[in-house]
C-alpha cells in the first residue's frame, strides 16, 4: 500500500500489504502513531456481542416506525444510554410529513373476481409477528390517494428499458394499471416511469425468483420471503430531493415554511401499493396477450403474459396526511485541538416494523462504539477533533432525520464537517465500503487492522481473497493484483450519507458486513429479533466487527495530526469515469449510425407474430462528435496537483513530523476539508438543484444506484447532446476547482514543513 502519511512515506512505497502493528499511520508522526495504535487496541477490546444482542432485543421488541410510541421510547432510551456512558447527548426534533394508510383495497374485477388479502399473518414461532395493532400495514409511503379501475399490464421490473421493450412489442400502458416486480431499480422509480408513460396506477410485488423460495427455504423454515410477505417502503421521488417533501433545502423545524401537500414535487403522480406474491399470482395469471420475454419470467407457477387485458383491477388508496415528530439523538465529544473540525458517525434507529436487521443491527454497533468512547474518556483519552455520533430517525420514509438535521445545520457543517461515516443494516459476511475516493486508501488501512470474525484474518485479507475469486466488473486479474489499494464503490443514495455527500459536499463513507445471510424479510413484519438470531449474525460477532471497524475509523480520523485524505486513488478513479463517459458518447453515436444504416438497408420490418409482435425502430438524427477537451483538461490539472501534493507530503516527512507544529497544520487540514466541497456546484445538477455534487449522485432513473459524473453521463444516456456539451464544460471546471483546492493544501503543507 501507499498510505497518505506525514512520516516515512518512502517506507510505504515498498512495504508489504500486511503492515506490522507498529507501522506508521497515515497522518501521524512516529510518536503519536504508537499512542494512537494503543488507544485503538483498547477500543477494539471493548465491544461485546452480548451487549449487542441485548440492545437489539430491546430496540426491536415492538414496531417503531416514525410517529409511533415505541419510536419515541427508543429515542429516549438511546439518550439515557449515552448519558449512562458519560457522553453529552441531546434529542433534536423535527416535524415532517409522514402519511399512513387510511384505506387500502385491491380487487381483480375481470375476467374473474379476487380480493387481495393485503395482510402478513402471524407466525407461531415468531413472538413479535402478532403485534398487528402496532404494525404499519403494508403500503408505499408518499403514494398519492387514488381510486382507479383499469386493465392490468405486466412491466417486468418497471425500469425505463422495460418500457422500451414494451414499445417494441407495440404495447402501451396508457390508462392502465401496471404491475412490476421488486428489484433491479429502486421502488420509487417504478411508479415514476409508469406515470411518465400514462399509467394510472402501479402495483409492486415480490416475485419468489428475487427474494422468495428461489433463494432457499421461506420463513420460518428459512430466511426467505414467505408467500404473504410484503416489502413496505417509500416511493418518494428522492432523486429530486430526499427529506421532508414540504421543506426542501431547509430543516423541518416548527416554524419552517412548508409547501402545500397537494402538488408537492416528490409525491407520486399515481397511486401505488406493494403486494405479496400470494396476492400477485391471481392477478398475473389473469393477464393474457403477448407472452412476456424470457428474461421477464419470475418463479410463480404461471405463464407470464404482458397484457393488456382481459385482467382489470380496482385499486383504492387513501392516507392520513399528517405531520409527525422525528427524534434524532445527537452525541458530541468535544475535540481538544481542532474542536471546529467534526468527524460524524451515523446510523438510523427507526424501522418500518420491528426492524432487527434494518436498521437495529447497525444501530447496536454504534451504541457499543459510544460505550467504548465513554470508557476511553475515563482512561484519559481526548480526541483532537470533535466526534459527533448520530442516531437518526425517519430514514425509512426518505432519509428524513439526517436530511432535516443536515439542512438545519448546513452553515455549521459547511464550515466544520470533515468526514461522515454511515452504516445501516449489518449481517454476516464480507466487509463492504462505498464512498468518497479521497477516503479509499484510508479505509484500506483500517481494514488491515480489524479482524474478520469468521476467517480470523484481517478484514482486508478476506475481502481481497473474495474479490480475487469474484473480480469486480471491468477489472482484469492483472489490474487487480497490481493495484495496492482495494477499490471502494461510489455512493448513490438510499441511506443517511446522502445529505452530507450529495448536498453539502462532505467526504463520506458507508460501511458494513454482509452477503452470507441472504434473506427475504426486508421491510416486512418478519424482520425481527427471531429472524435475525436464527438466520443472520446469530452470535453478533459481525456486529462487534462493525463497531470495531467504524470506531477505529472515527478514532483514527479524529486523532490524526493531518487528515488522512488521499488524492492519488481519487484522481485515478476520476480518470476512469472520464474514460467511461467518453466511451459512452462514442458507443451511443456508433449505435445510432448502425441502426440508421440497417433501416436504410431494409433490415428491420414489423414482425407479424401474435406472441411477439415487434415494431421496427425509427431513424434518429446522428449526434455531433462531442468535445471532451474541457473534461480532459480538468482531469489533467487535477492529476498534476495530486502529484505535487504527494511530493510535498514526502518532503514534510523528510523534514521530520515533529517540526510540524499543530497550529501550522490547522490551515492544511481546513484546506483538505474543502477539496470535497470543491466538487459541488451551488445550482446543482440539471433539473435537480438539491443534488450539488458533480462526481457522485443517485441516478434520476435508478434511485439508489450511483451515476458518476452524473450531469454528463445522464445527458448522454438521455441523448440530450446539447446539454451534454454544456455539462462537459461545467464538470471540467469542477475538476479544476478541486485541483485548486488541493494546490492550496499543498502550499499550506509546504509552508508548514519549512
Amino acid at each position: 500500500m501507499k498510505p497518505f502519511a506525514i512520516y516515512a512515506l518512502c517506507f510505504f512505497l515498498t512495504a508489504p500489504l500486511a503492515l506490522p502493528a507498529d507501522a506508521p499511520l497515515a497522518g501521524y508522526s512516529a510518536g503519536s502513531a504508537q499512542a494512537e495504535r494503543d488507544w485503538e487496541t483498547k477500543f477494539r477490546a471493548i465491544p461485546e456481542p452480548a451487549n449487542l444482542r441485548a440492545y437489539m432485543q430491546r430496540m426491536s421488541a415492538r414496531p417503531h416506525h416514525v410517529g409511533s410510541p415505541y419510536d419515541k421510547d427508543n429515542a429516549g432510551w438511546l439518550l439515557a444510554k449515552m448519558k449512562e456512558f458519560g457522553l453529552d447527548a441531546q434529542i433534536e426534533s423535527f416535524d415532517v410529513l409522514f402519511p399512513t394508510p387510511k384505506e387500502r383495497a385491491l380487487e381483480l374485477v375481470a375476467p374473474t373476481k379476487f380480493t387481495a388479502k393485503l395482510q402478513e399473518p402471524t407466525v407461531a414461532v415468531d413472538p413479535t409477528s402478532n403485534q398487528h395493532d402496532e404494525q404499519l400495514p403494508s403500503y408505499n409511503a408518499y403514494s398519492i390517494d387514488g381510486d382507479v379501475t383499469a386493465p392490468l399490464v405486466y412491466v417486468n421490473y418497471g425500469a425505463p428499458a422495460d418500457y422500451e421493450e414494451l414499445d417494441r412489442l407495440g404495447i402501451s400502458v396508457k390508462g392502465a394499471i401496471v404491475i412490476a416486480r421488486y428489484g433491479q431499480t429502486w421502488r420509487g422509480i417504478k411508479p415514476k416511469v409508469a406515470a411518465e408513460h400514462g399509467a394510472v396506477g402501479c402495483l409492486i410485488y415480490s416475485d419468489p425468483r428475487d427474494d422468495g423460495y428461489n433463494g432457499g427455504d421461506v420463513f420460518p423454515a428459512g430466511p426467505m420471503r414467505p408467500k404473504d410477505g410484503v416489502q413496505r417502503g417509500s416511493v418518494m421521488d428522492m432523486p429530486l430531493y430526499p427529506g421532508d417533501p414540504l421543506t426542501p433545502g431547509v430543516g423541518a423545524t416548527k416554524d419552517a415554511k412548508r409547501l402545500p401537500v397537494k402538488g408537492a414535487p416528490t409525491l407520486t403522480k399515481i397511486p401505488v401499493m406493494p403486494i405479496s406474491y400470494a396476492d400477485a399470482q391471481p392477478l398475473l395469471a389473469a393477464i393474457e396477450g403477448v407472452v412476456a420475454p424470457d428474461n421477464w419470467h419470475g418463479d410463480l407457477p404461471i405463464t407470464y403474459h404482458v397484457g393488456p387485458g382481459p385482467a382489470r383491477v380496482h385499486l383504492k388508496l387513501s392516507f392520513n396526511w399528517d405531520l409527525k415528530p422525528l427524534y434524532d439523538v445527537i452525541v458530541r465529544i468535544p475535540g481538544a485541538t481542532y474542536p471546529d473540525e467534526w468527524i460524524i458517525r451515523g446510523n438510523h434507529h427507526d424501522a418500518w416494523v420491528n426492524g432487527a436487521e434494518d436498521p437495529v443491527s447497525g444501530a447496536v454497533a454504534e451504541i457499543e462504539e459510544a460505550r467504548a468512547f465513554g470508557a476511553l474518556l475515563k482512561q484519559g483519552w481526548r480526541p483532537k477533533r470533535t466526534i459527533v455520533l448520530c442516531f437518526w430517525d425517519g430514514e425509512e420514509p426518505g432519509l428524513l432525520g439526517s436530511t432535516e438535521w443536515a439542512e438545519a445545520h448546513a452553515a455549521e457543517l459547511a464550515h466544520n464537517a470533515a468526514v461522515y461515516i454511515n452504516s445501516d443494516g449489518n449481517g454476516r459476511g464480507e466487509f463492504a465500503a462505498e464512498g468518497s475516493h479521497s477516503l479509499e486508501r484510508f479505509i484500506d488501512t483500517v481494514a488491515k487492522d480489524v479482524q474478520d470474525p469468521e476467517s480470523k484474518l484481517p478484514v482486508e485479507d478476506r475481502l481481497r481473497a473474495f474479490r480475487t475469486a469474484n473480480l469486480p466488473p471491468g477489472t482484469t486479474p492483472q489490474e487487480f493484483r497490481a493495484r495496492q489499494d482495494l477499490r471502494i464503490a461510489a455512493l448513490g443514495s438510499g441511506s443517511d450519507y446522502t445529505a452530507f455527500l450529495d448536498h453539502l459536499g462532505i467526504a463520506s463513507l458507508n460501511i458494513g458486513f454482509g452477503g452470507e445471510d441472504r434473506g427475504g424479510i426486508y421491510h416486512s413484519i418478519y424482520d425481527d429479533f427471531y429472524w435475525y438470531t436464527h438466520f443472520s449474525d446469530t452470535n453478533f460477532v459481525y456486529g462487534r466487527a462493525l463497531a470495531q471497524f467504524a470506531g477505529t475509523s472515527v478514532l483514527r480520523l479524529a486523532d490524526a495530526e493531518l487528515l488522512p485524505l488521499d488524492f492519488q486513488d481519487f484522481s485515478e478513479t476520476i480518470g476512469r469515469y472520464v474514460q467511461e463517459v467518453e466511451n459512452l458518447a462514442r458507443d451511443k453515436r456508433d449505435q445510432i449510425i448502425e441502426v440508421n444504416r440497417q433501416i436504410d438497408d431494409g433490415v428491420f420490418a414489423a414482425i407479424d407474430d401474435p406472441q411477439h409482435p415487434k415494431q421496427p425502430p425509427k431513424k434518429e438524427a446522428v449526434p455531433p462528435i462531442l468535445n471532451f477537451a474541457p473534461l480532459e483538461n480538468g482531469l489533467a490539472a487535477l492529476q498534476h496537483v495530486t502529484d505535487l501534493y504527494e511530493r510535498a507530503l514526502a518532503h514534510a516527512g523528510d523534514n521530520g513530523a515533529a517540526a510540524l507544529a499543530r497550529a501550522s497544520l490547522r490551515d492544511v487540514n481546513q484546506r483538505l476539508i474543502l477539496v470535497e466541497r470543491a466538487l459541488t456546484l451551488q445550482d446543482g445538477l440539471p433539473n435537480r438543484e438539491w443534488f450539488k455534487h458533480q462526481i457522485y449522485a443517485p441516478g434520476f432513473y435508478t434511485g439508489y444506484g450511483v451515476k458518476t459524473l452524473p450531469a454528463v453521463r445522464e445527458s448522454l444516456e438521455q441523448k440530450d447532446w446539447k446539454l451534454a456539451e454544456e455539462q462537459i464544460v461545467r464538470v471540467g471546471k469542477v475538476l479544476e476547482n478541486a485541483g485548486e483546492a488541493i494546490q492550496g493544501a499543498t502550499t499550506a503543507l509546504s509552508q508548514a514543513a519549512k
